[in-house]
């Protein structure tokens, strides 16, 4: 992942142009395959075991590796070579900008402490961002000192199911608290119980159709009923692994049906709401969520 915040950095300062950036976008996603995909090109896995375990992921909030352990399809060691397989991301990086002739390792070197001084991150911060470990990289980005625990969870688990159902090439921006936020349409769901939860998701055209027709497992162009059911359903599945793991905590949420909306829409608050800014091959998706019942949601018919 680190190649796609550096190679972004590198864009923004006129380094690379967005073309290159683009470029460099797809050969990384190519480059780190899922491991599931791994596991059946190597032969070690079926595509109807790697499928089981895709679908198992829809309700277990655990890595693709875990679960297929327990179920007995891969070993502890054979996770391990597939791992090294994915590759250093932060390595595969260097290598892409000095095979294409873009940049010298001394100017990387040079950039890599611009930005990390420019975006204000520790050497922890910057370590986690060359590691490629989602799990590691999502407080870096929600580090805002206002946002309650349990939304700061929910942004980390969202975060892992946009990587795990829709695209590995994810970019996300710090969250920001906000007030008010407008749409030409979104998709969303309420969670009730000890406490409560909305959750929207909308953006860039592009970025949501991209992130409809993956998980939906089709071709989506326009922003209609389909395309909006299809994100309905991955926040539902998001939200149905969220309220399990509470539960494991004694903590009961229950799910309102997903609501999709079409037109000028509104969300605002005097409560707490936050975006968190998701971006999909460098097109953003937005993820909306507020805190308890303050909130005012309206639409056009």
């Amino acid at each position: 992942m680190f190649g796609i915040y550096f190679g972004k950095y590198l864009e923004e300062k006129g380094v690379i142009t967005e073309d290159q950036y683009i470029e460099i976008l797809e050969e990384l996603t190519l480059a780190r395959l899922r491991l599931g995909t791994m596991a059946v090109l190597k032969g070690i896995m079926s595509e109807a075991q790697a499928d089981e375990v895709n679908q198992l992921q829809k309700l277990q909030d655990r890595r693709f590796g875990d679960i297929a352990i327990e179920k007995g399809y891969l070993t502890d060691e054979q996770v391990g070579v597939l791992l090294k397989l994915q590759g250093d991301q932060y390595l595969l990086c260097i290598q892409v900008l000095t095979d294409r002739n873009l940049l010298s390792l001394e100017q990387i070197q040079k950039h890599i402490q611009a930005y990390k001084r420019e975006g204000q991150f520790s050497a922890l911060e910057l370590d986690a961002l060359k590691s490629g470990d989602l799990d590691r990289i999502i407080p870096i980005f929600t580090r805002e000192a206002s946002i309650p625990p349990v939304m700061r969870d929910y942004m980390a688990l969202m975060a892992r199911n946009v990587v795990r159902f829709i695209s590995g090439d994810l970019r996300l921006e710090p969250a920001q608290r906000i007030n008010d936020y407008r749409s030409d349409y979104m998709a969303a769901q309420v969670m009730n119980g000890e406490f409560k939860l909305l959750v929207g998701i909308a953006g860039d055209r592009s970025a949501f159709l991209r992130a409809a027709s993956i998980f939906g497992q089709e071709r989506f162009t326009e922003i209609n009923e389909d395309s909006l059911d299809s994100m309905c359903e991955f926040i539902n599945c998001s939200n149905g692994l969220y309220a399990s793991r509470m539960s494991e905590d004694d903590v009961e949420l229950e799910l309102s049906p997903p609501e999709m909306y079409k037109r000028e829409v509104r969300l605002w608050t005097d409560g707490p709401m936050y975006l968190i800014p998701m971006y999909i091959s460098d097109r953003r998706l937005d993820l909306v969520i507020c805190l308890e019942s303050k909130w005012h949601l309206t639409s056009e018919v």
